[in-house]
C-alpha cells in the first residue's frame, strides 16, 4: 500500500485548468482512503457543480493515482456536500489567486 502522503502528492500534480492551481491546494479533495488489493477511494468536489473541467479533473486524478506504485485502481467519487468554498484553499493557493 502506498502512504497517504504519496497519494496526496500524486493528486497535487492535477491542476485545475481554469485556476491553474492543483486540486489539493484548492481544497477539492475531501477524503483519500486505501483498501485491500491496491484500491484507492477518493471523495472530491469541484469549485462549482457545473464546472466544465470536471471530467478532465476526474480523469487526471484517476491517472495520477494509478501511476503510484502499489495502486491498482483508483475510484473517484464526486460529492457536492459539503459544497466547496474558497475557505478550503491553502494559504499558498489564496496567495496565487490574490485572495487575502
Amino acid at each position: 500500500m502506498a502512504e497517504e502522503s504519496v497519494l496526496i502528492d500524486a493528486l497535487r500534480t492535477v491542476i485545475d485548468p481554469e485556476l491553474m492551481i492543483n486540486i489539493v491546494d484548492l481544497g477539492l479533495v475531501y477524503n483519500v482512503a486505501q483498501e485491500e488489493g491496491g484500491k484507492v477511494q477518493v471523495e472530491m468536489t469541484l469549485t462549482s457543480p457545473a464546472c466544465p473541467a470536471g471530467p478532465q479533473i476526474v480523469s487526471q486524478s484517476k491517472k495520477a493515482l494509478e501511476g503510484v506504485e502499489g495502486v491498482a485502481e483508483a475510484n473517484i467519487k464526486l460529492v457536492l456536500s459539503p459544497p466547496w468554498t474558497p475557505d478550503r484553499m491553502t494559504d499558498e493557493a489564496r496567495d496565487q489567486l490574490g485572495i487575502f
